[in-house]
C-alpha cells in the first residue's frame, strides 16, 4: 500500500504505507538518535508533529514494554527510510508497525529521508501531510498552507487532575507541561514525594501540597502560548528551589523576562555537546526542542547563563542570581541518550536540601 508525504513547499514523496491507515497533518521535523524511536515516539514534546528518523533502519528491536515515555502517544505522524519486519530482541513485544497501528498512527517509509532532512535544514521545519496516494498533491499544499498549527499543545498533553507518586524523600510537585515518564522516574529514583499537577496550576495551589522543591517538566510548542503558568513561576521560584527542563527552561527564562525565539530546524536528537560554563566540562545530551531562549535577552533579567551548545552557541542552561533556581534546554533524563548529565537531580536535591537546613536554622533562630 503506496502513501504521500507531502510539504507545504510543494514536495512529494510517495512511499510506503504502514501503521495507522489514517491521514494527518503536522510540522515535519527530524531527529537524529540512532535507537530510541520508541522513546521518540512516546515523547509528548513531539505532540502534532511529523518526525523523521535520519538513521535508516528503524524497529530492528521492536517495541517493549519498559521504554515508553507517555501512555498516549501524541505524535501525528513517523517518517523513515526502512522499517524492520521481524524485529530481534529479547524484549520485543510488538513490531513498530503493529504499535502504530494499535495507537493509529500513519507511517512511511521507503522515502529518501537524507533529502528530507536536508530540505528541512535548509528551509526550516515545514508543514506537511501524510495522506492517500489518490490525494492530489496540489489541493493538499494550498490545504497545508492555509492550515494552522494548534498552539494548544501542552492543554493536549499536560495530566487533567493532580496525582501522587509516593516516596519518603522530598516532597516534589513536579509542573506537567508534557513530561516524560523519565523525569518521574529519575525523582522516584532518588525517594523523592513526587506530586505531579496540571500545567495550569496557580503557586496558591502548589504551596497547599507543601513542596521541598519544584520542577518544571518539558512539553510541546511555543512556550509563549503557555503564558498561564509565567506567575505561577515568578512567585513559586522565591519560596522553594526549583528545577526546568526543556520547556520548563524557557517558561522559566519568559517568567524573568528574558524572551525566546524559534529555531531554524531545532534541536532534535541524542548526540547534542553541551559546556558547562561553571566548569568547562563538556557534556553530551539528549535534546527536543524549536525554540530557544535569546541570549541579549537575558543582559537586563537576573539570570545567568550556565551552558551553552557547542553546535550552535545557543542558551543549554540558566540559573537566578537571588533564588535558588535553575533550569537547562536539554534532558538530564536522557530516554533516549546519554546519561552525561544525570547528575543535575543529585544538584537539585542537594538545592533542596541547603534551603531546608537553611529553614530549619531560621526557625530556630526565632525561637530562641
Amino acid at each position: 500500500m503506496k502513501r504521500q508525504l507531502i510539504l507545504e513547499d510543494g514536495t512529494v514523496f510517495l512511499g510506503e504505507a504502514f501503521g495507522g491507515d489514517v491521514e494527518k497533518i503536522g510540522e515535519v521535523v527530524f531527529n537524529t538518535g540512532m535507537t530510541g524511536y520508541q522513546e521518540i515516539l512516546s515523547d509528548p514534546s513531539y505532540c502534532g508533529q511529523i518526525v523523521t528518523l535520519t538513521y535508516p533502519l528503524i524497529g530492528n528491536y521492536g517495541i517493549n514494554r519498559d521504554d515508553f515515555e507517555s501512555i498516549n502517544p501524541a505524535i501525528a505522524g513517523f517518517v523513515v527510510k526502512e522499517t524492520a519486519e521481524l524485529p530481534s530482541n529479547w524484549r520485543n513485544q510488538l513490531s513498530l508497525d503493529e504499535y502504530l497501528k494499535m495507537k493509529n498512527i500513519p507511517g512511511i517509509s521507503g522515502i529518501d529521508t537524507r533529502k528530507l532532512t536536508r530540505i528541512i535544514r535548509k528551509s526550516g521545519a515545514l508543514k506537511g501531510a501524510l495522506c492517500n496516494i489518490n490525494k492530489d498533491a496540489n489541493e493538499v499544499v494550498s490545504q497545508l498552507k492555509a492550515t494552522v498549527i494548534p498552539s494548544n499543545q501542552v492543554k493536549q498533553v499536560s495530566t487533567k487532575a493532580p496525582y501522587s507518586s509516593p516516596g519518603r524523600g522530598p516532597r516534589v510537585v513536579l509542573v506537567d507541561y508534557g513530561m516524560k515518564h523519565g523525569i518521574l522516574r529519575e525523582l522516584t529514583k532518588r525517594g523523592c514525594d513526587v506530586v505531579v499537577v496540571p500545567y495550569n496550576v496557580t503557586a496558591e495551589e502548589v504551596m497547599q501540597y507543601h513542596p521541598d522543591g519544584v520542577m518544571l517538566s518539558n512539553g510541546p510548542g511555543d512556550p509563549k502560548s503557555v503564558h498561564e503558568t509565567l506567575e505561577m513561576i515568578r512567585t513559586i521560584q522565591t519560596q522553594v528551589p526549583l528545577f526546568g527542563i526543556c520547556l520548563g527552561h524557557q517558561l522559566f527564562a519568559l517568567a524573568n523576562g528574558a524572551d525566546t525565539a524559534k529555531l531554524k530546524f531545532g534541536h532534535r536528537g541524542s548526540n547534542h555537546p553541551v559546556r558547562d560554563l561553571r566548569t568547562g566540562k563538556v557534556s553530551i545530551t539528549s535534546q527536543n526542542h524549536g525554540y530557544t531562549v535569546e541570549e541579549l535577552s537575558i543582559e537586563n533579567t537576573d539570570l545567568i547563563v550556565t551552558h551553552t551548545a557547542l553546535n550552535d552557541d545557543t542558551i543549554e542552561g540558566l540559573r537566578h542570581k537571588k533564588y535558588p533556581a535553575f533550569t537547562v534546554q536539554y534532558h538530564p533524563e536522557a530516554s533516549p541518550g546519554p546519561e552525561d548529565a544525570n547528575y543535575l537531580f543529585n544538584e537539585f536535591l542537594q538545592m533542596i536540601e541547603a534551603a531546608t537546613n537553611k529553614g530549619e536554622k531560621t526557625c530556630q533562630n526565632a525561637m530562641i
